[in-house]
């Protein structure tokens, strides 16, 4: 055993899956330490919509039986995941967050549901979202407000900010998220978690919003490797989504040490993204994360990127105003009077964006961001940035009326997040990975970009930094009793 069930609720995946398979520990074990765990926490954190505990234990107690007839070992056979509740599972809600849709019964596994069971996984927790998943923050009517463990004033972000809460709290090794804006790599980054935004088509999605060159499902976990197992169960061709891609290489397969594959590599950091005010601990941070990398032997060198946020906000919502903002509407028809200030405002942003720029502007717009990123990256192996210009935002705000970053206001809350430039260039796989603690008392995080569909070199930077600058020994003291 690894320290005794105490520490049970803070074991990696990768570790349990070594230990299940030694017969040191049982999956039964490890599910009865996260159930506890979750029922000691998750009153204060608020990060799960629903508890599986019968099933899950269940699924352990089957798995348990595997390894012990050494047969039918698969690549998560025992290891809990928290399943973002918009993955939906067959015979359980599928409400995204909305009052109005809190009774509708998912018929079928969603695809990333469907590929974790077939490893083994199993999913004995779903996180909470904000609505439709269309804010940076976590908080909706009909699930309350999701706190951040670090510090329950600060939101763990969004909309993945369940997943990241209930990672950081020690209620599950592995999670599954979504990425639209920055909704993975926002929460990682909140939470001292690890995200990954795999590229587009790498993991497959639910038609027919899968359609969407922005999107992409993927794995959050507390290490970089168990995010690799994770991103590696969950990629592959998929017949419901005509846009998957045939399976990766290995995303993380290092001879000897991490460090060994940062000796030599160019790094490219670009702080500021072009005009983004960025805060100094978060600045101070990812600067400390390319020392660390030029001092193990990387060739780190600045760049400047033309972008305004302005200009990656107009791009952002002519994008949204032709899909998603449809989308919504037609969801959300007739229940408008039940829905979050957050997604009304959303809704309008993105009527109003439709109504000023056709969807060739929008185009046009991103294939500009994407040669400016492009040129920018020529000659590196990698792009380094923060992931947020803000630290924190507070955990029951709205930001109706913009945010104040550096003395800079921002029309929109969004402009403070340095994540949607990647969505629109979404071939680009993005690795969100802790940087530091801010004066606040919560994580930052910094974002390692690659070219397009080079998901390994971003997981072997990942790993590396995980060795120079090791996180997993950090852990939320819950001062949750000031809320």
């Amino acid at each position: 055993m690894t320290g005794g069930s105490a520490e049970l609720h803070r074991l990696d995946a990768t570790t349990a899956l070594r230990l299940f398979r030694s017969r040191e520990l049982s999956p039964v074990e490890l599910m009865e330490a996260l159930i506890t765990r979750i029922e000691d926490v998750d009153d204060a954190v608020n990060a799960l919509s629903e508890r599986l505990f019968d099933t899950a234990l269940a699924s352990a107690r089957e798995a348990a039986d595997r390894y012990a007839r050494g047969r039918g070992i698969t690549p998560l056979l025992g290891l809990p995941v928290a399943a973002k509740e918009k993955h939906g599972i067959a015979g359980h809600t599928l409400s995204q967050g909305l009052v109005a849709h809190r009774d509708v019964i998912a018929e079928h596994d969603h695809p990333v549901i469907e590929r974790i069971r077939a490893a083994g996984g199993i999913v004995h927790a779903r996180t909470t979202t904000p609505e439709y998943s269309c804010a940076t923050v976590t908080h909706s009517p009909l699930w309350g407000v999701t706190r951040n463990p670090w510090n329950p004033r600060y939101s763990p972000g969004g909309s993945s900010g369940g997943a990241g809460a209930a990672l950081a709290a020690g209620m599950s090794p592995l999670a599954t998220a979504s990425d639209i804006a920055g909704s993975t790599r926002l929460p990682a980054s909140f939470t001292g978690t690890v995200g990954f935004k795999a590229p587009y088509g790498r993991i497959p999605g639910l038609a027919p919003l899968a359609a969407d060159h922005y999107r992409g499902d993927g794995p959050m976990a507390r290490t970089v490797a168990d995010t690799a197992l994770l991103a590696s169960v969950l990629a592959g061709r998929h017949p419901g989504d005509h846009a998957t891609l045939a399976d990766p290489p290995p995303l993380l397969s290092l001879p000897g040490s991490a460090v060994d594959a940062v000796r030599g590599r160019r790094i490219a950091l670009c702080v500021r993204l072009g005009d983004y005010p960025v805060e100094p601990d978060v600045e101070a941070n990812t600067r400390e994360v390319a020392a660390a990398l030029r001092a193990a032997g990387a060739v780190v060198e600045e760049v400047s990127l033309p972008w305004t946020t302005e200009e990656i906000s107009r791009t952002m919502f002519t994008h949204f105003g032709h899909l998603l903002g449809p989308a919504m509407e037609d969801d959300t028809a007739g229940s408008e009077h039940l829905l979050a200030p957050y997604t009304r405002r959303f809704m309008a942003d993105a009527r109003a964006a439709a109504a000023r720029d056709r969807l060739l502007d929008g185009i046009r717009a991103e294939a500009r961001i994407q040669a400016q990123l492009a040129e920018a990256m020529a000659g590196f192996d990698a792009l380094l940035c923060p992931a947020s210009a803000v630290a924190a935002l507070e955990a029951d705000g709205l930001y109706l009326d913009g945010i104040d970053v550096n003395g800079v206001h921002l029309e929109h809350y969004w402009q403070a997040h340095m994540t949607g430039p990647f969505n629109i260039a979404n071939r680009c796989p993005v690795l969100a990975v802790p940087s530091g603690m801010a004066t606040c008392g919560i994580p930052t995080g910094v974002q390692i970009v690659g070219h397009p569909f080079d998901d390994a070199t971003v997981f072997s930077l990942g790993a590396a930094l995980e060795e120079l600058r090791p996180w997993s020994h950090r852990t939320p003291s819950f001062g949750l009793s000031r809320v």
